[in-house]
C-alpha cells in the first residue's frame, strides 16, 4: 500500500489506480487497462503543476478546487441526459459492467473516473484567459449577475468535452465553481489582494467531496434500512439546494453582526439584538421547512424527519402543507 496525492494514483507500469486504504471496500486497486485516458491525464498533470507554480498557487490547492468542481458535477450527472463519458468509463473501470452493484462501484471509482476532467478543469482555472471570461461575465466594471449562458461556463464545458454543460454548471449556485468565480471577480473588482475568504484556492468545508468510505457507510446503512444510496445532491434539485444554502448563509451573516452589538444604550442594544434575532429565526425557520420538504421528496420517511426535528408528525405535515400552498 502506497500513499500518494490525488494526481499520482496511476501506476502506469501495471495500469492500475491506487486506492485509499479506507476507500477500497476490499479492493486492492482499480484496473485501468480499458481506460488509457486516465493514465494520460496523469501525464498531463505535469504541465498543470508548472502553470500552478507560475501563478503562485500550490498544485495541491489547485487540484483540490478542481476535484471539488468535478465531484459536484459527478453528483449531478445522474440527471444529465446527455452525459455518456462518465457512465461508460465507470463500467469499464468496474470490469465491464457495474451491474447490480452500481452504487458501490460508483462510490469506489469516482475519483478515478473524474480524474481526466479534474486535470482539465485545474488547467482551465489557471488560464488567465478563463479568468478574463469570468470577469466579463460579471459585467466587468459594471457588475451584473452571472448569466446562465456565460462565456466562462460555455468554454469550460467545451474544454471537458461537453459542449452542453455550460448552462448546467452556471446554475449550481452555492457550488465550488461559482465560489471560485466569485473569489476571482471580487479580487479583480477590489484591485487589492483578497483576504482568507476571497482566496480562490480555498475549498470551503461544504464543498469538500464526501469520501468513498463515508459513501459506503451511508450506502450500507440505507440498504440495511431498506433505502437506497441516493445522495443529497442527486435527490434534491440544484435550485432547492441553492435556496437552503442562501437562507442559512444569510442567517449566519445576521448572527455574525451580533458580535460586539451590546454597546450603546439599553434601548438601542435591545432593539438591534431583538430585530436581528427575529430576522435570523425567520430565515432558519424557512431553511428548516425547505430542508424538511426536500428530504421528504428525496424519500426520507416522515417518521425519521419527526425524530430529527423534534416536531410532532402533525406539525410537520401542517407546516409542509402550508409551505406548498404558499409556494
Amino acid at each position: 500500500m502506497q500513499y500518494r496525492p490525488g494526481w499520482q494514483r496511476v501506476c502506469e507500469r501495471h495500469q492500475r489506480w491506487l486506492l485509499n486504504a479506507g476507500d477500497s471496500d476490499g479492493l486492492e486497486h482499480l484496473d485501468l487497462r480499458q481506460c488509457p485516458d486516465i493514465a494520460a491525464a496523469q501525464r498531463r498533470w505535469a504541465a498543470v503543476t508548472r502553470r500552478a507554480a507560475q501563478a503562485g498557487a500550490g498544485p495541491e490547492r489547485v487540484f483540490a478546487v478542481a476535484r471539488a468542481v468535478v465531484c459536484a458535477w459527478w453528483e449531478q450527472a445522474l440527471h444529465w441526459e446527455k452525459e455518456q463519458i462518465w457512465p461508460a468509463r465507470l463500467h469499464r473501470v468496474a470490469g465491464g459492467d457495474a451491474g447490480g452493484d452500481f452504487w458501490r462501484w460508483r462510490a469506489v471509482v469516482r475519483d478515478a473516473v473524474v480524474f481526466p476532467e479534474a486535470v482539465t478543469v485545474a488547467d482551465a482555472l489557471l488560464d488567465p484567459a478563463m479568468a478574463e471570461l469570468a470577469w466579463r461575465d460579471s459585467g466587468a466594471e459594471h457588475p451584473q449577475l452571472l448569466p446562465v449562458d456565460g462565456a466562462f461556463c460555455r468554454e469550460l464545458g467545451m474544454r471537458v468535452g461537453r459542449p452542453w454543460l455550460g448552462p448546467l454548471a452556471a446554475v449550481d449556485y452555492g457550488g465550488p465553481l461559482l465560489a471560485w468565480m466569485g473569489a476571482i471577480i471580487r479580487r479583480r473588482r477590489n484591485m487589492t489582494p483578497g483576504g482568507y475568504a476571497d482566496d480562490p484556492w480555498r475549498v470551503k468545508h461544504e464543498h469538500r467531496p464526501v469520501t468513498a468510505a463515508a459513501q459506503l457507510r451511508t450506502l450500507a446503512q440505507n440498504t440495511a434500512a431498506g433505502g437506497s444510496g441516493t445522495t443529497w445532491r442527486s435527490a434534491v434539485p440544484a435550485e432547492q439546494r441553492a435556496m437552503i444554502t442562501a437562507l442559512v448563509g444569510e442567517a449566519t451573516e445576521h448572527l455574525t453582526e451580533l458580535r460586539g452589538a451590546h454597546s450603546g444604550t439599553a434601548r438601542d442594544a435591545s432593539r438591534h439584538l431583538l430585530q436581528t434575532l427575529t430576522r435570523t429565526t425567520s430565515l432558519l425557520q424557512q431553511a428548516l421547512q425547505e430542508t424538511t420538504a426536500a428530504a421528504l421528496q428525496a424519500g426520507i420517511p416522515l417518521g425519521d424527519l419527526t425524530e430529527w426535528t423534534g416536531q410532532p408528525t402533525a406539525t410537520l405535515e401542517r407546516s409542509l402543507a402550508d409551505d406548498r400552498r404558499t409556494g
